[in-house]
């Protein structure tokens, strides 16, 4: 057929499209939902980018430090014939006097739920005993074993309930009162599934927590705890919380030359984050940081330091020694002499913290935590002998996926930092666990990522839930004791931390039972098939990732400028002074040819060119791996998402208005992520093109390469300008806090800006220079 409008001036065509676009916009309020599945990008992205409002960078913050109960009440909802509702009024929840402060705290919250969240008014009492707690009506009654008499005598240790539901009443028995208190939160997560105060009406689960812990960083920023972000905790299964970070928890100065320049923690900054997180049931972990140099000096100077801290800080649950800030004379990064003797030497300033912490409290839990230690296949005999050096009494804290060897095409690669495209346990992790489990250690704990990850580290969270899933099983066959599931980008409510919390207790429901109450109630009754297919392609597209770690690719890739030629200095350079301009680049983290992204600690979060044109920088980017095969795995992986988001996008169209800003927000989530994967590879391929260009010689060769350098140009400006509008409607994108924003809005501009001029001047100019 033939099109006319190609026959018009190209500035008639321009305004052509505009009174086009305008048509459409304006039909945005009620939005038409394709026919099938097959819902491209652009058409989605037209309709979301109109409907949700642009975000000023940080709203994400003031989100969850002044939010509440969102309404989850579905006003059709009617009780299933083997259901109980609980009336709009009349009903009471039952504590007694003498509760803990937790377990208060989670009555007062479910009172708050069940308010606003499901329009049903309930009354907080007070009963002097509740023996008879089984036999009131009308009641929601919560305590532990001793005051429930015939309840809980299956429960076994902290943290374990019992609730028994009948149309009269609700009792919720734990353990003790933390118990209780999950117990509680559990009903809000079952009636939140539900969007109904309703429950089976026969009821009677037994819950055993799996894990001794379960720490987290916070999701806002360093010692960012308000007390409404504080509350989401134990909603989500967490019992304990990991602070000051790089910083001794009573302010004395850390170690230099590196964590000198950390924040030094206000110590009653620490005390007050302290009494206000036990108020809801939460323990402090913290970090202690030492150099250890093995002279009389260094020895008493530690025992001090753990002294001052275990006696400032009694309420303190355990101390991480990580060896980043925890370490020897010499970083083991930089060591160069027999690991083995570096391990001993560390594992005896250990022991030094382990004795003095329990001359004081033998309770207190000490976690060496030696990540930096090498942790390739390789390396198997290295990590167990680290785990052989430690004092017995001590609980190694193993990073869970680090290390595991993958193969792909016959290449073989690594998880070379946290990532979940591998399961795990390594290869490493699981002689160090099995090593422990061996000598009878006080237990094992894992730094073990559970809903999102530096694979992805700009993300709140990733959409993998198959994938998530097979690591939970996999903690659990491992009889991890405890974990701390973030590092560092902390945690941010959302429904794979959810199916997280349900899966670090006894008795949960099948993961697609789980999975397709969470699909109702995020996109509408009717979509759960489409969305339950698309998180199954998503989760097999993570697999086919080759990208780990806290990479350029993995944490940047959307805001990645694709250089053709070197950048004019945009911030001070040092080309002619005897200062060495590496040396001050990798020492102030910054790039002076493109200062919009922080450089990062060791890995660059830009792909800088080799301007010199030495070393193709694109191939060393993808080793041990092929960059052939890198980048097939990395369109593989996009490929599998674009699968997955075609029946994502049906079912965030069919939402009912009342879910539809969050259903649009979880696609564009997962279509940053196909993004990331696309603009990965497209950085990968057009420096690698660069390189081959400054090498070439004939004039096809040379047309053939720069033929395809604007074809990834046109292809990549779209994307990014998608990218661009994504990022100013969700402000969690592009921030983890350890750098805060790793891209912003502002970013992309830049980069979209360099994009055109790559395409409208830089290739015409060279192409002019070279005929």
């Amino acid at each position: 057929m033939l099109n006319f409008t190609s026959l018009l001036p190209s500035r008639v065509r321009h305004a052509l499209k505009l009174v086009c676009l305008v048509l459409f916009l304006t039909t945005l309020s009620t939005p038409v939902v394709a026919e099938g599945p097959r819902v491209t990008g652009s058409d989605f992205d037209a309709q979301a980018f109109a409907a949700l409002p642009v975000e000023k960078s940080y709203t994400f913050q003031k989100t969850l430090t002044e939010g509440t109960w969102q309404l989850r009440r579905d006003p059709n909802a009617e009780p299933a014939p083997g259901e109980m509702a609980i009336p709009k009024d009349g009903w009471s929840i039952l504590i007694e006097p003498k509760a803990s402060v937790p377990l208060l705290q989670a009555a007062k919250d479910l009172h708050a739920y069940l308010d606003t969240a499901m329009q049903t008014h309930v009354n907080l009492e007070t009963a002097a005993s509740l023996a008879d707690g089984a036999k009131r009506t009308g009641v929601i009654v919560a305590g532990n074993r001793a005051q429930l008499p015939g309840c809980g005598g299956s429960l076994t240790g902290i943290k374990d309930y019992q609730i028994i539901v009948t149309p009269e009443r609700i009792v919720v028995c734990g353990y003790d009162d933390l118990g209780a208190m999950y117990g509680l939160y559990n009903l809000e997560e079952r009636m939140d599934l539900r969007e109904a105060p309703f429950l089976p009406r026969d009821l009677n689960t037994v819950r055993h927590s799996l894990y001794k812990a379960r720490m987290t960083l916070s999701g806002l920023g360093w010692m960012e705890w308000p007390d409404k972000y504080l509350a989401w905790l134990p909603r989500y299964g967490f019992d304990s919380l990991f602070d000051p970070g790089y910083a001794n928890p009573n302010g004395v100065k850390a170690p230099a030359p590196y964590y000198d320049k950390m924040r030094r923690q206000d110590p009653a900054r620490m005390h007050d984050l302290v009494r206000r997180a036990t108020q809801y049931g939460i323990k402090a972990y913290s970090p202690i940081l030492y150099k250890y140099t093995g002279t009389t000096e260094s020895i008493d100077g530690l025992r001090k330091l753990v002294r001052d801290i275990v006696t400032e800080f009694p309420e303190i649950r355990g101390y991480v020694l990580l060896t980043e800030g925890f370490d020897n004379a010499t970083d083991p990064w930089d060591y160069k002499g027999d690991m083995h003797k570096w391990l001993r030497d560390w594992a005896q300033a250990v022991g030094i913290v382990t004795q003095e912490s329990h001359k004081l409290n033998p309770a207190i839990e000490v976690l060496p935590w030696e990540y930096n230690i090498d942790f390739r296949p390789s390396q198997v005999e290295l990590k167990r002998y680290a785990i052989d050096q430690l004092p017995q009494d001590t609980i190694p804290l193993v990073t869970f996926e680090n290390g595991k060897d993958f193969i792909l095409d016959g290449e073989h690669s690594y998880l070379k930092d946290y990532a979940i495209s591998q399961v795990g346990p390594s290869e490493v992790a699981e002689a160090q666990i099995a090593e422990a489990k061996k000598r009878g250690m006080r237990g094992v704990y894992a730094k073990a990522d559970t809903w999102a990850t530096w694979q992805f580290g700009t993300f709140p969270h990733l959409p993998f839930p198959y994938q998530w899933y097979e690591r939970y099983k996999a903690l659990e066959k491992c009889g991890i004791d405890g974990t701390m599931e973030s590092w560092s980008y902390g945690f941010k409510p959302n429904f794979v931390a959810e199916i997280r919390a349900w899966y670090s207790w006894t008795d949960a429901p099948p993961l697609d039972d789980l999975l397709r109450q969470i699909a109702r109630r995020d996109f509408g009754p009717g979509s759960e098939d489409l969305v339950l297919n698309a998180w199954k392609l998503f989760s097999n597209a993570i697999r086919l990732d080759p990208d780990t770690g806290p990479t350029a690719g993995g944490n940047n890739a959307v805001a990645n400028p694709l250089f053709f030629k070197q950048p004019e200095s945009h911030i001070m350079t040092l080309a002619h002074s005897w200062t060495d301009q590496e040396t001050w680049s990798s020492d102030s983290h910054l790039n002076p040819y493109w200062p919009y992204v922080f450089r990062g600690y060791m890995d660059g979060y830009v792909l800088y060119p080799d301007f010199t044109n030495r070393t193709n920088v694109a191939e060393e980017y993808a080793k041990p791996l092929s960059l052939p095969v890198f980048k097939k795995y990395l369109l593989a992986a996009a490929d599998e998402m674009e699968k997955g988001l075609m029946s994502y996008r049906t079912a965030a169209l069919n939402a009912p208005p009342s879910k539809r800003v969050n259903a649009f927000k979880e696609v564009l989530l997962a279509e940053q992520l196909e993004r990331m994967l696309r603009s990965n590879e497209a950085v990968l391929e057009f420096e690698d093109s660069r390189f081959h260009l400054m090498k070439t010689e004939d004039q096809p060769g040379r047309d053939r390469i720069l033929d395809r350098m604007i074809a990834i140009l046109v292809d990549e400006i779209p994307r990014t300008q998608a990218a661009l509008e994504t990022a100013r409607r969700d402000s969690r994108l592009g921030y983890e806090w350890e750098e805060d924003y790793m891209y912003w809005p502002e970013t992309l501009e830049k980069k979209l800006q360099l994009l055109k001029e790559t395409l409208a001047e830089q290739i015409p100019t060279y192409k002019a220079e070279h005929r």
